[in-house]
């Protein structure tokens, strides 16, 4: 049985807070169908993935984890590119062995859309009970690009947290960005915060924003790879923790924003 099979393609805790986390690139499963289509090494899709930020939206008491790999069906672009089709989307890499059929990406669509669906009532069901709302959206990005052997990303233009907030209104909002990005950098860890400098967030933010205009806001944070090799997928549990740790320390902040 395989991992898709064997699992839903996502998982969600709800529990009785306004703040929310989601790890919606963790997951690495494919449906049975794909597993003959694709052409992608299983250690070059993880590569691309965004291992272990399942284990870090446990800071939140509600949490959304993908449990498919995003090569299967990537829920933060929009519908029409949820199954990317080309080399250009996909960082060069060839990820089908000829172009799935109609159905199969289909298939992927109607996935994507039955996320959206559930996440519309979760939501609504916080907005409901809280009345305003925050999303960490939280993902995981790679400095080794060059190789195992090579040099990291400069840290100039790879901070240790990119917070993406292109979809947010600042005017509504801004207190509550500036606030998180206040507390996570003042956390003994000691983590580079800085915002929309490699990453400035993509579907989910921007939904979340449009969807619940007055009610909800959604931070896009990349986490860089500093808590495991990117290449050989070796996680480094102490690093992981910590950062853990960090993202927490802000949940006090959140809700005191919140609640303005």
């Amino acid at each position: 049985m395989t991992e898709a099979s064997a699992h839903p393609p996502w998982t969600i805790v709800e529990g009785d807070s306004p703040v929310v986390a989601a790890a919606i690139h963790d997951g690495h499963g494919l449906r049975p169908e794909l597993e003959d289509l694709v052409a992608i090494p299983a250690a070059d899709r993880q590569r691309e993935e965004d291992p272990h930020t399942g284990e870090l939206s446990a800071i939140a008491p509600t949490r959304i984890i993908g449990n498919r790999s995003r090569f299967e069906c990537d829920l933060n672009r929009p519908p029409d590119q949820a199954v990317a089709l080309d080399t250009d989307d996909s960082w060069g890499l060839r990820i089908w062995k000829h172009q799935p059929p109609l159905e199969v990406v289909r298939a992927s669509q109607f996935l994507h859309a039955a996320f959206y669906s559930t996440l519309r009532d979760l939501f609504g069901r916080i907005e409901a009970r809280h009345g305003r709302f925050a999303v960490l959206d939280l993902h995981a990005y790679n400095h080794r690009r060059g190789g195992p052997d090579e040099p990291p990303g400069e840290p100039e233009t790879h901070p240790d947290v990119n917070v993406g907030t292109r979809s947010v209104d600042r005017k509504r909002w801004g207190r509550l960005v500036d606030r998180f990005m206040t507390d996570l950098s003042a956390h003994p860890l000691g983590l580079d915060v800085r915002e929309n400098v490699k990453f400035r967030g993509r579907y989910l933010a921007a939904w979340t924003q449009l969807t619940f205009q007055e009610t909800g806001v959604c931070l896009a944070i990349e986490i860089k790879k500093t808590f495991m090799d990117e290449w050989t997928g070796q996680v480094d549990p102490e690093r992981l923790g910590a950062i853990a740790d960090a993202l927490a320390s802000t949940l006090p902040g959140i809700e005191e924003e919140l609640e303005r």
